[in-house]
C-alpha cells in the first residue's frame, strides 16, 4: 500500500487476474510453512508512526506534501489525508541499545520535521485523533494526490454499493455522523509496532501479540474525543473499524475471528477467502516475491497484522504488526510502552509456558480488548489465570515484572530499564494517560478543542512524559 500506482479505475478481467495470483501466491506460503522455509533467525523490531500537521491555531493544515518536499527523507511520507503524515525507522535487533537505537532514531526524524514544519508556519503533532478535527476537513478535496488513495476510496464506495459511511460511536457521548468516501480513516493516527519472529514462534507471537492488545491499548489511549464529542478512551479503535467497513463475511479493520492456528500463514487463507480484492494492479514482481499476497494483505487492517517480508537475503519472513496503539503523547512516553511490549513478549515467548488458546477463551480475549479501548485502565479484563483483574492491578503486578525480565534478557542496561518501566509504573499509578489528560482538560476549559491542542503541543514539545503533565 506504500508505493504508488498509475490509475484509480479497474476492470473485471483485472480483477480476475489478480485473483489468481493472489491464489498462486497464498498456496506458495503454505507450501514455504510446510517446508520450514520461513526465516528462523533472531527477532528485529521496527516502527512506524502517524503525525498530524497543524497551524498556529491547533486546526489541521492539508500542507503534507511541502512539508515531504522540504524533509525530502525516505523515512517520512504521506498519509491518507493531506494533514498527515507518516514516520517510518529503520528496523533493528532488539536486543542490548536497539530499543533506544529505535527512539533515537523517531526522535531525530520528529525534530527534523518540526524543524521543517515551522519553516512552513506549522506543527507536527502526535496524538491519536486530533481534538479539533471537523467533519469539514475530512473531505476527498483534503486526500493526499498518490492514486493510491483515491482508488482505495473508489474501490470501497464500490463495495460499499454507494452506502454512506456511518458512524455510530457511544461512549460518554452520542456520535453519529455520515460520509461518502473514506476520509474518515485519516482521523485515526496510530504507533504501529513490528516484530519480525522466527517462523517455529509465530503463531505464538501472533496469539501472544492478541492478549496483550487489552493492556496496550488501554495504556496508550490517546483518543478520547472525535468532533468535540467526548466518547471513548480510545475513540481510535471504532472510528478505524466504522470508517473502512463495507459489504462483506468480514469488517477489513478487525480483531480477527479467533487466535492463529499453528501455521500462521493460514491468515493469508483467510485473507484470500474472506475479503474481496480492493487493488487489482499488475503487479510486474516474480511469484517468489509474493507482490499480490502483501498488496491484498495491505488493505487488511487488522489490529495484529501478519506480514510478509524479505532479508536482505532474499530469504522470507514472518512478522506481527501490532497496531493498537495511539500516536503519542511523546518520545519518552512511546519509547517506554514499546520497551514495555518488546519485553513483555520476549519474556513470555522465551518460557515453555502453556498455548494462550487452552488458557484463555478467544471471545475473552476479544472482549479484553474492546472492554480497554472504551475504558482504558479502568476497565476489568479476563486473563490467563482465569480470574478477572481490575487493569491497573494487572499491569503493576504482572506484566511490569515480566516486561522487566523481558528486557533483561535481551541485554538492556538496567538503567534504561527502570526509566522507560518507571514512566509505565506511574502513568498506570496516577491513571494519567494522554486520553485522561485531554479529558479533564477539556472538561476545565468549557470544551475549547483549540486550546487543548495548543496546550497539548507545547507539552509534547517539553518532552516530558504525560504523567507529569499539569492542566
Amino acid at each position: 500500500m506504500g508505493e504508488e500506482i498509475s490509475g484509480t479505475h479497474f476492470r473485471h478481467e483485472e480483477f480476475q487476474r489478480f485473483r489468481m495470483g493472489l491464489h498462486t501466491e497464498t498456496e506458495l506460503v503454505s507450501e514455504w510453512y510446510a517446508s520450514n522455509h520461513f526465516s528462523n533467525q533472531g527477532f528485529v523490531a521496527g516502527l512506524e508512526l502517524e503525525m498530524c500537521l497543524v497551524d498556529a491555531s491547533g486546526y489541521p493544515s492539508p500542507s503534507n506534501e511541502a512539508l515531504i518536499k522540504a524533509m525530502n527523507s525516505p523515512y517520512v511520507v504521506p498519509e491518507l489525508s493531506q494533514f498527515n503524515v507518516e514516520f517510518n525507522v529503520e528496523p533493528g535487533s532488539p536486543k542490548g541499545d536497539g530499543i533506544q537505537a529505535l527512539s533515537t532514531r523517531l526522535k531525530e526524524t520528529w525534530e527534523e520535521c518540526r524543524a521543517a514544519a515551522k519553516g512552513l508556519g506549522l506543527s507536527v503533532l502526535s496524538i491519536g485523533i486530533l481534538p479539533t478535527l471537523r467533519d469539514d476537513h475530512l473531505v476527498l478535496e483534503n486526500m493526499s494526490r498518490q492514486n493510491r488513495y483515491h482508488a482505495l476510496n473508489e474501490q470501497v464506495m464500490r463495495l460499499r454499493r454507494g452506502r454512506p459511511v456511518r458512524l455510530d460511536i457511544c461512549g460518554a457521548e452520542h456520535l453519529v455522523s455520515e460520509h461518502l468516501d473514506v476520509m474518515l480513516e485519516a482521523g485515526a493516527t496510530s504507533l504501529q509496532l513490528h516484530l519480525q519472529v522466527p517462523q517455529e514462534r509465530s503463531s505464538d507471537a501472533y496469539n501472544l501479540a492478541m492478549l496483550l492488545s487489552a493492556p496496550m491499548v488501554a495504556l496508550a489511549a490517546n483518543s478520547p474525543m472525535l468532533f468535540g464529542k467526548r466518547l471513548w478512551q480510545e475513540t481510535r479503535v471504532p472510528l478505524f473499524e466504522q470508517a473502512v467497513a463495507m459489504d462483506g463475511p468480514m469488517n477489513r479493520v478487525t480483531f480477527g475471528t479467533g487466535y492463529a492456528p499453528k501455521d500462521l500463514t493460514l491468515l493469508f487463507r483467510e485473507n484470500e477467502n474472506l475479503f474481496p480484492v480492493l487493488l487489482p494492479l499488475k503487479c510486474e514482481q516474480e511469484t517468489e516475491k509474493l507482490p499480490h499476497l502483501r498488496l491484498h494483505n495491505g488493505t487488511i487492517w487488522r489490529w495484529n497484522r501478519p506480514i510478509l517480508g524479505f532479508d536482505s537475503a532474499g530469504q522470507p519472513h514472518l512478522r506481527i504488526e501490532h497496531r493498537v496503539m495511539a500516536a503519542g503523547p511523546t518520545v519518552i512516553d512511546m519509547t517506554s510502552q514499546i520497551a514495555f511490549f518488546y519485553g513483555l513478549m520476549l519474556d513470555q515467548l522465551a518460557n515453555d509456558l502453556p498455548a494462550i488458546e487452552d488458557q484463555l477463551p478467544f471471545i475473552s480475549t476479544w472482549n479484553n480488548f474492546y472492554d480497554a479501548a472504551r475504558l482504558g485502565l479502568k476497565a476489568n479484563i479476563s486473563w490467563l489465570d482465569g480470574k478477572r483483574w481490575p487493569m491497573s492491578k494487572l499491569i503493576l503486578e504482572v506484566l511490569l515484572p515480566s516486561a522487566q525480565r523481558g528486557l533483561v534478557e535481551l541485554g538492556v542496561e538496567s538503567k534504561s530499564i527502570d526509566t522507560w518501566l518507571q514512566v509505565i509504573t506511574d502513568r498506570v499509578a496516577t491513571g494519567k494517560t494522554g486520553a485522561q489528560w485531554q479529558t479533564e482538560f477539556f472538561n476545565r476549559n468549557c470544551g475549547d478543542s483549540a486550546a487543548l491542542v495548543r496546550e497539548y503541543r507545547s507539552r509534547q514539545d517539553s518532552g516530558e512524559p504525560v504523567h507529569q503533565w499539569s492542566y
